[in-house]
């Protein structure tokens, strides 16, 4: 699937992408609050100024990708892996949860 689809979609009503496999998907600048991407690959894809308010991000594999000026409040990014990605501690602390995520550096959030 390709972001234009996810965006297309997504405004038609659909939240449900699930396991969506979305590896270098740009999606900069897209507004996708509440949208389920759980178990998502987004591996190096362009989140770059995303509005990600309330998303499920859980499971989900952001290695590498482009979260600058994304916001991230209130999503959950439990268990998802973030490493390597460009994405502040700012914008990660307004995530809902980062439970047994990998963390840009390379830890594991507690």
């Amino acid at each position: 699937m390709k972001g234009r689809q996810v965006i297309r979609k997504y405004q038609a009503g659909e939240r449900h992408f699930s396991r969506a496999k979305l590896r270098k998907a740009e999606l900069g600048g897209a507004t996708l609050e509440n949208i389920n991407l759980s178990f998502a690959d987004l591996g190096r894809a362009d989140l770059h100024g995303a509005n990600l308010t309330g998303a499920n991000l859980k499971g989900c594999d952001l290695m590498e990708a482009d979260l600058r000026n994304a916001n991230l409040s209130d999503a959950n990014l439990r268990g998802a892996n973030l490493y390597g990605a460009d994405v502040t501690s700012a914008q990660l602390a307004q995530a809902e949860s980062l439970r047994g995520a990998i963390m840009p550096h390379g830890g594991r959030h507690e």
